[in-house]
């Protein structure tokens, strides 16, 4: 079943400008329908969030959200990304399987192989042409990455033991950068990493005592963001207090903002960054 709001919380998409220490400030506010994983449209208008299954779109004029009607689609999760086009949005959906579809809906096309296993999309290459996301053959076997070419072959990329979430390209398709266990010592223990694209050793981008998940490029400049859980946290649960650090990609280590709320899992699944990389939306849960 999709995630709900619990009585007496409320979905608060916000909106940061990280190039000033201004606090975020509230695009929408709402306790009828739980929110999640925004993304910027390409003409940076609206945002694209997940909702009951379903794509929503929130113009930032006008933003009451709109769903977006699919043929045949199965309920979503809250993995999208959009085309680079423009025009199209790649979703994943609870059936396992990766759909591309218009922006303003209709009929879906069926991108995933029929394998066996679930794919959670997450990155998808700055020409259009490949998608990055984790495999799973089950929920007890680590997730993997795998790139897979719009019509071809998947390839699996090696990332080390420990499971991988996250991966996205580089705004110059030079790195996939991705959250995974394979540096802890404890438990769930993520931490942010990046392969060049084509494969080759990890590197490590954060030494930090605090669970990282979800790193995410600005379209343009160089900024970044990631979502830091308390240490000790499994998986990326919701509701608990969390931070949405931003930092210049010269130096993951050393956030230049940082933004405590409640939340989690639907704050900053997918890439939340405007087109010009000056803004940064995420979604906080707050509770009365």
């Amino acid at each position: 079943m999709p995630r709900a709001l619990m009585p007496s919380q409320r979905s608060q998409v916000l909106i940061a400008d990280p190039g000033t220490p201004d606090p975020p400030e509230v695009l929408l506010d709402t306790g009828a329908l739980l929110l999640e994983a925004p993304n910027w449209t390409l003409d940076g208008s609206a945002l694209i969030l997940n909702g009951d299954g379903l794509l929503w779109r929130c113009d930032l004029d006008d933003p009451a959200p709109r769903a977006i009607g699919f043929d045949g689609l199965p309920p979503l999760n809250n993995d999208h990304v959009l085309d680079p086009d423009g025009v199209h949005v790649l979703m994943s959906a609870d059936d396992g399987h990766v759909y591309r579809g218009a922006l303003t809906g209709g009929p879906v096309q069926r991108l995933t192989p029929d394998d066996g296993s679930r794919h959670f999309l997450h990155g998808v290459s700055p020409d259009g042409r490949r998608l990055a996301y984790v495999e799973l053959a089950d929920f007890e076997q680590p997730g993997r990455l795998v790139v897979l070419p719009i019509g071809g072959d998947p390839v699996v990329v090696p990332t080390g033991a420990g499971h991988l979430d996250g991966p996205e390209w580089s705004p110059d398709g030079a790195w996939i950068a991705f959250n995974t266990e394979a540096f802890g010592t404890a438990p769930g223990h993520a931490q942010l990493a990046r392969v060049p694209d084509g494969g080759a050793p990890v590197e490590r981008l954060v030494h930090s005592e605090t669970v990282d998940w979800f790193p995410h490029y600005a379209p343009a400049g160089t900024l970044a963001s990631y979502l830091s859980f308390p240490a000790g946290t499994l998986g990326h649960p919701a509701d608990l207090d969390v931070v949405v650090r931003v930092v210049d990609t010269a130096d993951w280590s050393a956030p230049i903002r940082s933004y405590p709320l409640r939340g989690g899992q639907g704050t900053i699944n997918v890439n939340s960054w405007s087109p010009d990389g000056s803004r940064l939306a995420f979604v906080t849960y707050p509770v009365g």
